[in-house]
């Protein structure tokens, strides 16, 4: 773990927002028991909304809660896989080999963001853990050529390339709508491929004016003069070795050799060339069987994996945990006819033009209790989308909408900072400032994009 200071800027926006970030860190509890809260909170709702009593709701609960047992899972392995992948000898060598190219300081903020944006855009597991490796390269290699660099201001750099996560390869909702058989897809009557969602011109071009305001953002706030920089320790350890069994018997040689995990990866690409060629699509399974033929292909032997998913395993527990308070939830709400109230009052309050626009901001606050992608589509997908059915609305908009609200908030909800903050040695606090204009300078042009949609 890093030894950095976590002393904050002692002017700037840091220093603004240094009440803010004590706040957040005293008092905003786990994603856990926003989980929990979340339960009770739409309890109660259906109870005071619709004509469903305590035990309607409690059997409505208790029969959701293995709802997403399929999801969940699909949901895990794309944080599992893409931990994984991030952390495969290539890779590592490859930011190693990266993370001296920046020549400044800027270079060195702006450029891990940027490699973390791509990153995320691939699958979002991958993008978390590949921004804040780069940022620890960078800012090693960087100290070694005499560079200042700002250490709280690379971590957040790279996390700030998670904000588009949803526009890419990886998107839970997207891909969740693409899918046969999706509880999005049999609301909606069909499948929504994602030629409709992630690859429509108006989402690409809202990606690339998302990284260019954002790394605005960061350029004006990073150190300039004689602003305090808090560089890396130069005895910091992260603890990336992976401890391999020792090959003794002849069946420790059979696990420490390269064969069968290549085997395995050249079936895995094999099967994903007849998808394609047949017309298949991209869905959760095939954006997850994409990275598991990768990683397959790039470990050196099954103990090196087993290795590798054992080091990403502890980042999935507790998703694992809060997905089928999700179902339940889910459970609640149909059974109650909750949906259909909460939709009532959508369709009310929106028209066709700002529909988009709403769905994007309610989903910025809805990820605040519901802090996971694919348990944000759970509890708010199927409210939007019928809103946004009677309203005549695109189903591929709404779904963009609940998209960029998810990611969006994320510059503020610790949850998913968690994993970075871990490697990093950093708090929530020493990052907050710097995320906060990454939230500010991406929901202009997420509001922007979901106005000019609407308007077409």
């Amino acid at each position: 773990m890093s030894s950095a200071s976590t002393k904050q800027r002692s002017s700037g926006l840091a220093g603004v927002m240094r009440p803010v970030n004590s706040v957040v860190e005293r008092f905003i509890p786990s994603a856990l028991v926003f989980a929990i809260v979340l339960t009770f909170v739409v309890a109660i709702m259906a109870l005071l909304l619709t004509d469903a009593g305590p035990v309607d709701i409690t059997r409505g609960w208790g029969e959701g809660l293995s709802g997403l047992l399929a999801f969940m899972t699909q949901m895990a392995l794309i944080l599992l896989l893409g931990h994984t992948l991030a952390n495969t000898a290539p890779v590592r060598r490859l930011l190693a080999k990266i993370g001296g190219l920046p020549r400044t300081a800027l270079q060195g903020y702006l450029f891990v963001f940027l490699v973390a944006a791509i990153a995320s855009l691939i699958t979002w597991g991958l993008g978390l853990v590949v921004g804040v490796l780069l940022a620890v390269e960078v800012a090693k290699q960087g100290r070694e050529k005499g560079l200042s660099l700002h250490f709280p201001l690379l971590v957040a750099a790279g996390y700030s390339g998670y904000v588009i996560w949803h526009m890419g390869y990886s998107g839970s909702g997207t891909l969740t709508a693409a899918t046969e058989g999706s509880f999005i897809a049999e609301q909606l009557g069909e499948t929504i491929p994602i030629s409709e969602t992630t690859f429509a011109w108006w989402n690409l071009l809202a990606i690339v004016a998302t990284i260019i305001a954002v790394g605005i953002g960061l350029a004006l706030v990073a150190p300039r003069g004689g602003d305090p920089v808090i560089e890396l320790d130069a005895d910091a350890r992260f603890g990336d070795d992976l401890v391999i069994d020792e090959v003794v018997t002849p069946a420790d040689r059979v696990d420490a050799s390269r064969v069968l995990t290549t085997l395995v990866g050249l079936a895995l690409v094999a099967y994903l060339v007849i998808h394609y060629s047949e017309g298949g699509t991209a869905t959760l399974d095939i954006v997850n069987w994409t990275f598991l033929a990768l990683i397959f292909l790039l470990v050196r032997s099954p103990l090196e994996l087993i290795a590798l998913v054992k080091n990403a395993a502890s980042n999935v527990g507790e998703i694992l945990l809060q997905f089928p308070l999700y179902a339940g939830i889910m459970g609640i709400m149909a059974t109650s006819g909750l949906i259909t109230v909460l939709s009532d009052f959508l369709v009310d309050t929106a028209g066709p033009s700002t529909f988009g626009l709403l769905a994007f901001l309610s989903a910025g606050l809805v990820n605040f209790f519901v802090p996971s992608g694919g348990g944000q589509f759970a509890v708010q997908g199927p409210v939007m989308l019928d809103a946004g059915a009677r309203l005549g609305v695109d189903p591929s908009v709404t779904i963009m909408a609940i998209a960029y609200g998810d990611q969006w908030t994320n510059m503020i909800q610790p949850f998913w900072a968690l994993p970075v903050l871990a490697i990093s040695g950093l708090k929530i606090r020493d990052i907050l400032g710097y995320t906060l204009v990454t939230l500010i300078a991406s929901g202009l042009v997420f509001a922007t994009t979901m106005l000019l949609v609407g308007a077409g």
